[in-house]
């Protein structure tokens, strides 16, 4: 069928949606596999697992999925069954291919595999059971991962009064002439960041040696993760010695996204040996320790459009150099500074504490729900009304 008379959707961890915008999408719209409603349709890329669901309504997918229509099976049952632990594992296991990431388990495959089968009256007594069970702990999951982000807020609005207004609240005040701080303690400076450190773009990305050149890592944007540096997909592309020299990363680096979420900031804490930087990231270099610095920027990206309000546009935001250079900043003494950054840092582990501790819980839930799913398909657990 094709995607017009037959809407595209999607087949994730989800389930089966309307297809997303961020997907890969065929030229070959008209090629495509009829879905109806209450079909069940898996990833045939069974590196992918959990990638399946029961078709809420009538629309197509890509070639890569196979489409079951149930027969003498509630479809809520065997949505449960095959999205369980155990079937997962087991369509993994009767895939083929020469690496994991082209990994595919063939309906020939997969028709083969045994499936516990109780009567249908059982089976619908098993999935009004799971509804109701994994109702209650998504909605527990959903209470404590608000309570996560009511604790991130809260920490977001911390740094935010601090580094604007101080520790002391009968301090005398003056106005900033910066719309979003307001008033701030009237013995603290106000300059741009270009006064305090150096600020570096990096490196058009090149695909070959020129010629005495070097293969080194770098980080882009994708990288720069809010308040941490994401090395775990850091790709190589060459320098020269003159490059290598100016784009080395050193430890206390401040990082900065130059487009798409600008602003976006972390320290560099030698994750890697050695490493530089492409041209989507900023580098800020501070001549003194930057603790201060950090969590000042940082509550700029917290603030609502500080960083959009600022940038260069065509048709993708842009932090440059020259407007980095010009954010303005403001420097209490450096015993304040000193006070300010130890009160955070106490704030602040407070605060993570707490979120890892509900973070936790939600781990075990999520853990306790996937147990609960293949223990009472498999018939390990009774079922009681």
């Amino acid at each position: 069928v094709d995607d017009v008379s037959f809407p595209p959707l999607s087949v994730t961890m989800g389930g089966v949606v309307d297809q997303m915008e961020n997907v890969s999408k065929s030229d070959d719209s008209g090629n495509r596999k009829l879905v109806k409603k209450d079909d069940f349709v898996i990833n045939s890329r069974s590196d992918r697992k959990g990638s399946s669901g029961i078709s809420p309504r009538d629309g197509s997918v890509s070639l890569i999925n196979i489409v079951l229509k149930p027969k003498n099976i509630n479809p809520k049952y065997s949505e449960y069954l095959f999205k369980s632990y155990y079937f997962k594992e087991e369509f993994f296991r009767n895939g083929r291919g020469i690496h994991f990431d082209l990994w595919s388990t063939r309906y020939e495959s997969m028709k083969q595999i045994f499936i516990p089968y109780p009567k249908i009256e059982e089976q619908e007594e098993i999935v009004s059971y799971l509804d109701k069970k994994i109702n209650q702990i998504d909605v527990l999951i959903d209470q404590i991962e608000r309570k996560i982000e009511l604790f991130k807020e809260q920490r977001t609005s911390i740094i935010n009064e601090v580094v604007t207004k101080g520790l002391n609240p009968d301090v005398e005040m003056k106005d900033s002439g910066v719309e979003w701080i307001g008033e701030i303690p009237s013995h603290w400076d106000i300059l741009p960041l270009k006064y305090f450190g150096k600020v570096t773009l990096g490196k058009m990305l090149t695909s070959e040696d020129q010629g005495g050149y070097i293969l080194k890592p770098y980080l882009r944007s994708t990288n720069i993760q809010k308040e941490r540096v994401d090395v775990s997909d850091v790709n190589e592309m060459w320098f020269s010695v003159s490059e290598l020299e100016k784009l080395r990363l050193l430890k206390g680096d401040l990082l900065f996204n130059e487009g798409g979420d600008v602003g976006r900031t972390c320290i560099w804490l030698n994750e890697l040996d050695e490493c530089y930087i492409q041209n989507s990231v900023n580098r800020v270099r501070l001549e003194k320790d930057n603790e201060w610095f950090f969590l000042y920027l940082s509550s700029l990206y917290h603030s609502v459009g500080h960083y959009d309000s600022i940038v260069n546009r065509v048709s993708f935001p842009h932090l440059t150099k020259e407007k980095l250079e010009s954010v303005i900043f403001l420097k209490p003494p450096i015993s304040e500074q000193q006070q300010i950054v130890e009160y955070l840092d106490e704030q602040i582990q407070k605060t993570d504490k707490r979120i890892l501790n509900e973070e936790k819980k939600v781990e075990l839930l999520k853990e306790y729900k996937k147990s609960l799913i293949s223990e009472v398909v498999l018939g390990k657990k009774k079922v009681v009304s």
